[in-house]
């Protein structure tokens, strides 16, 4: 067993040690990864041949956390993992748009990467070392790819950038980032931030690229001792003659339809097809059968390098904008009159139909991970149906796509709802059209159908996508603001930032290229800024502060802070008193327990219901006072009195020489029956007891003496 270590220390002194030829030796490559006890091992196979017809990288990257990592049972009846729930599918995520880019764009075999957490201490994140791992498994592995990357998560922490801190340190951060990265550029960043300056966010870029360098280099030490080649493939068939007819008859039509400024985007698709099919018209049936999938492939290329080149010469876009310009935009609030808020935001032919909803404690999500346990009050779910960019298919249910888009927008306007805001909020994005950065329209909707609702959000969230067209390793380019799905697709950078007036709180970026230098980032989020800030003047023209009152549709909700010892008392023996309370209000009513105090959450569709269950609930934590009067319900007759209840939860015995001044032989001559309503006087405490002396004669007009 040839089994090689590498070691790598961080800055506060924690150490990161790389294993492999130990653990899975039949995968193409594999290793484990430590950080005190949290242990990933991650694996890499890849088949040797490529399906036929494939044109793309068919690469699959997954997550897994085994809930035994952290001494833990699955949840579910079958107490055993289950399908990947969204955190997994969003790191999932991230380390694809890392490892995706490096791999040669001419291999083509299926290549399945899997990360699995077999340890977890509860004191390191786990997460911040997947990058790191798949990286490492491709790297003594055999298959064909031009990493090494890592990946790290880097937070500011009192002012100080922190890389992959631990889960307690991140309570006090100000800023989350998971950024990737070669040892000489940046491929992919995403994360959620505090309102804070592009300066700020390009530092933490920074100190996040010094860490990776020292873990890029580590690999390349283990890479070396391990000494396995790469293998050889070929899963492309070209023919160089047909290449440059593609290229000599199509690509002056190709750059004429480019730089003819078309808005339309189905017009301009039309347009480019049209030019492909009328240079396939030319070969028979037969020979189309074995070159038609090199046309298609060798018109990409030169559709590609068409609009870049008018992008890069002439600065023209496809829809005829300037470089640093954005679509029309039009947007409306209160569109549907049912739901709690609602807006519609259109910019170009991406367009958001979104929907708030306002419940109660009940309608929390809950959080139950193998190493994190909870629940969230803010939600936000976002919705690609095909119809969107005109496809006629059926919708199959949520992809990993659609859970990627929703979280970044939930990272962009979770921290604009105030911490104490009593109701659990959950924003719905149906995309109706789309054509470029369908999530920064999500954000732009969430953010007017928030205030639509009456939601205090503290400030509005715009959200722009930027793109990059650049060669010669970035000596001459272009960012472009507001990108077309187009400009996307066929550039080199997807860069996400959303914020408020006063700064950035999301950000994601894929990068395409080698060679993107800081100074283009700077550029980039620059330019981000003048697109955010004029979006932000739109949504306000459309509606400036959140509503000062609720729709009348929406529940309300009140809070009351009781004494701790009082929410057995509100409960009631097996949950009786709270239950009692809704049943006659119709209200909802919950109840949490703080450090010193208890925390009741009463909601209610009316103000009658409202009123009657705070009424009961103050009623249940009042204090009995000595002298008081109270009116009570009698509970039970005995022969010596009868019990009543004064108080909710609260009883005492009405004696029957306390019911009247004569004197009563039998409690039958009272006609006191259950159910009964009768006012009583405190008399006294017993200190001893705690037993009530209660009185109704003391209410009743002395008789005078004879």
């Amino acid at each position: 067993m040839n089994v090689v270590t590498k070691t790598i220390t961080m800055g506060d002194g924690r150490t990161i040690t790389i294993e492999t030829g130990k653990l899975a030796k039949q995968a193409d490559g594999s290793v484990m990864v430590r950080c005190g006890d949290t242990m990933l091992l991650a694996t890499v196979c890849s088949a040797q041949d490529a399906v036929p017809g494939t044109d793309f990288m068919p690469l699959s990257v997954d997550y897994k956390e085994k809930f035994s990592a952290a001494g833990r049972f699955p949840g579910g009846f079958t107490r055993r993992e289950g399908r990947p729930d969204d955190y997994e599918i969003l790191i999932s995520r991230l380390v694809d748009r890392a490892l995706r880019p490096l791999f040669p764009s001419n291999y083509h075999a299926e290549t399945f990467v899997q990360v699995t957490l077999f340890s977890a201490d509860g004191v390191d994140q786990p997460d911040a070392l997947a990058g790191l791992a798949a990286s490492a498994a491709l790297s003594v592995s055999d298959v064909p790819w031009e990493g090494p990357i890592s990946e790290v998560r880097v937070a500011r922490i009192d002012g100080q950038y922190v890389i992959n801190p631990t889960f307690e340190q991140m309570e006090k951060a100000d800023m989350d980032l998971m950024v990737a990265a070669t040892i000489d550029n940046i491929m992919m960043v995403e994360g959620e931030m505090d309102e804070v300056s592009e300066a700020d966010l390009l530092g933490a870029l920074k100190a996040a690229h010094d860490a990776i360098k020292i873990q890029c280099q580590a690999q390349l030490e283990l890479m070396q001792e391990c000494g396995k080649a790469k293998r050889e493939y070929c899963h492309e068939e070209n023919d160089d003659e047909l290449r440059e007819q593609v290229r000599k008859e199509c690509y002056d039509k190709a750059y004429a339809l480019a730089s003819s400024c078309c808005a339309d985007k189905h017009k301009r698709e039309t347009g480019f097809k049209q030019i492909r099919e009328d240079f396939k018209a030319q070969f028979s049936e037969e020979e189309l059968e074995t070159k038609g999938a090199l046309i298609d492939r060798y018109y990409y290329d030169i559709e590609r390098d068409a609009m870049r080149r008018c992008v890069l010469d002439e600065h023209k876009r496809l829809d005829g904008r300037q470089l640093n310009e954005i679509r029309p935009i039009w947007c409306e609030v209160g569109y549907l009159p049912a739901p709690h808020g609602s807006s519609v935001f259109t910019r170009g032919e991406t367009q958001s139909l979104c929907t708030v909803t306002l419940g109660t404690k009940q309608d929390e999500k809950i959080v139950d991970q193998a190493l994190e346990q909870g629940k969230q009050r803010f939600l936000l779910h976002y919705n690609f149906p095909p119809f969107c960019t005109g496809e006629a298919k059926a919708q199959r249910g949520i992809g990993r796509r659609e859970i990627g888009h929703g979280h970044l927008a939930w990272r962009a306007l979770k921290r604009m709802i105030p911490a104490d805001y009593p109701y659990v909020v959950r924003v719905v994005s149906d995309i109706l059209e789309s054509n470029g950065s369908s999530s920064m329209a999500t954000v732009c909707a969430g953010t007017l159908a928030l205030m639509d609702a009456g939601v205090k959000i503290k400030k509005p969230v715009a959200g722009v996508a930027m793109g990059l067209i650049s060669e010669n390793k970035g000596t001459n380019y272009a960012v472009l603001t507001d990108i077309l799905g187009d400009e996307d697709h066929l550039g080199d950078m997807d860069f996400k930032v959303t914020g408020t007036k006063d700064g950035i709180t999301a950000t994601q970026m894929d990068i395409k290229v080698d060679g993107l230098s800081y100074e283009i980032l700077e550029r980039a989020l620059a330019q981000a800024k003048e697109g955010r800030l004029f979006i932000l003047n739109k949504i306000t023209e459309c509606i400036a502060e959140p509503r000062p009152e609720l729709k009348p549709q929406t529940p309300r909700i009140e809070v009351l802070t009781i004494p701790k010892e009082f929410i057995g008392a509100v409960i009631g023996p097996g949950g009786k008193i709270i239950q009692g309370i809704q049943a006659e209000t119709g209200a909802v009513i919950s109840i949490d327990e703080d450090d010193n105090c208890g925390r009741v959450e009463v909601a209610a569709n009316n103000k009658e219901s409202m009123d009657a269950a705070i009424s009961r609930i103050r009623a249940i934590v009042a204090i009995p006072e000595v002298g008081e009067v109270y009116n009570a319900t009698v509970k039970s007759i005995m022969p010596y009195g009868c019990f009543v209840e004064f108080m909710p939860g609260k009883e005492g015995l009405l004696h029957i020489s306390e019911i009247e001044w004569r004197r009563i032989e039998k409690m039958e001559d009272t006609g006191l029956k259950e159910g009964d309503k009768i006012d009583v006087k405190l008399l006294a405490i017993d200190p001893k007891t705690g037993k009530f002396k209660l009185s109704h004669k003391e209410l009743l007009p002395k008789p005078e003496k004879k």
